[in-house]
């Protein structure tokens, strides 16, 4: 029994509890002290955070203002964008026909155009000063490889003299080639209006007769002078082939055809007769004032947008207004005593030969009188002349 107390004597463990207690003090103490670290810690890291949320904020802020940015000038270019094209007209795109045309397309497109032109020469005529069927088959004789402008300068002195088939057949050759001088071709012109006054006064009793195979019997008279007669003078259709009629018609892919008698019957066939003169008088204007050989106005051309061929010429408006002839140009017309019709509409008359031009230039300069004589018909150009003839 005495002997088990010793074992009583391993109370020294309870001599470690202040051990313990210490221990845990400095525990404790160690972890009073780690907790300033843990919070001083923590708060750089709030502040970092904040700081990387700024920076992430400000960097979406700065990316949206941008792509907001992006998107307001590229909406901005493209409003813009039409405001640019009402500055630079846009061009023209020709109207081809197509390939294989038929006979009735060809037929609505071409009468589509002579609409359109009757519109824009309401005052179309014969650009011819005459009084009555004698005067106007001896002009349209002498407008062969000459202007009507000069033709119609030197008429007046003609008929003045002259009145009648029979005063001209019996007339001097000699003052007579004198008075027609300025037209050019003056000798074989007197022999030719000459010979058809002698046939008037012989075969139809000093009148101009009314049917096409009677005036194509008269010296230099043609199938083209005999249509300018037929309709202007007779009022009975028919269509006039000169240069200008024949050069705008291919233009147009009307026709190919080069030689004037099929000219004539392949745009009878698209066009009634009662249509023929008018037309002739539209496309003829067209082609003096417009749509011209060397260097067509199509950028003031008011049938652009159905022609095959626009861009042959000047496309740009402003210049291509520069080119305008005649009324169009502002300058005066071929005819001293125009219609009023013509007057009305902004033409001014020619002056007579050897009165000063008005205050526009002649918008055509008139060709020196040339020494050769020219082809038996009038209505046949000249070889290295270019043929003018009438309308």
């Amino acid at each position: 029994m005495r002997k088990a107390v010793p074992a009583k004597k391993s109370v020294p463990a309870k001599t470690s509890a202040p051990a313990e207690k210490a221990a845990s003090a400095a525990k404790s103490a160690s972890a009073a002290k780690s907790a300033p670290a843990k919070k001083a810690g923590a708060a750089p890291t709030k502040k970092a955070v904040t700081g990387t949320a700024k920076k992430a904020v400000a960097g979406t802020a700065k990316k949206a203002v941008a792509g907001i940015a992006k998107k307001a000038v590229a909406g901005t270019a493209k409003k813009a964008a039409p405001a640019k094209k009402a500055v630079a007209p846009e061009r023209i795109a020709p109207a081809k026909p197509p390939r294989n045309e038929s006979h009735t397309a060809l037929v609505r497109r071409a009468r589509r155009i002579n609409r359109e032109l009757a519109e824009v020469y309401p005052y179309a005529h014969p650009e011819l000063d005459f009084e009555n069927p004698f005067q106007l088959v001896v002009a349209t004789v002498l407008s062969a490889q000459t202007t009507d402008l000069r033709v119609n300068q030197t008429t007046p002195a003609l008929f003045a003299k002259y009145p009648t088939p029979e005063d001209l057949a019996a007339a001097n050759p000699e003052e007579v080639e004198e008075i027609l001088r300025p037209t050019g071709f003056f000798r074989a012109k007197t022999k030719s209006v000459m010979g058809l006054s002698k046939a008037l006064r012989d075969d139809f009793g000093g009148e101009v007769p009314g049917r096409l195979e009677d005036l194509v019997k008269l010296p230099g008279v043609g199938r083209k002078t005999a249509f300018v007669v037929l309709g202007n003078a007779f009022g009975r259709p028919g269509i006039t082939v000169d240069t200008h009629f024949q050069r705008l018609v291919r233009r147009w892919e009307w026709t190919a055809e080069k030689e004037p008698d099929k000219i004539e019957r392949a745009i009878g066939e698209l066009f009634p007769k009662t249509d023929w003169t008018m037309l002739s008088h539209h496309v003829i204007f067209h082609g003096r004032r417009i749509c011209h050989a060397r260097k067509p106005a199509c950028g003031a051309c008011p049938i652009a947008p159905l022609c095959p061929a626009y861009g042959e010429g000047e496309t740009d408006p402003e210049k291509a207004k520069k080119l305008l002839k005649y009324e169009k140009g502002g300058f005066p017309g071929q005819r001293l005593n125009p219609p009023q019709s013509y007057l009305d509409a902004g033409g001014i008359p020619a002056p007579p030969l050897g009165a000063p031009a008005s205050t526009s230039a002649s918008p055509e300069p008139e060709p020196a009188a040339p020494t050769s004589p020219p082809s038996a018909s009038p209505d046949a150009p000249a070889t290295g002349s270019p043929s003018r003839g009438t309308g």
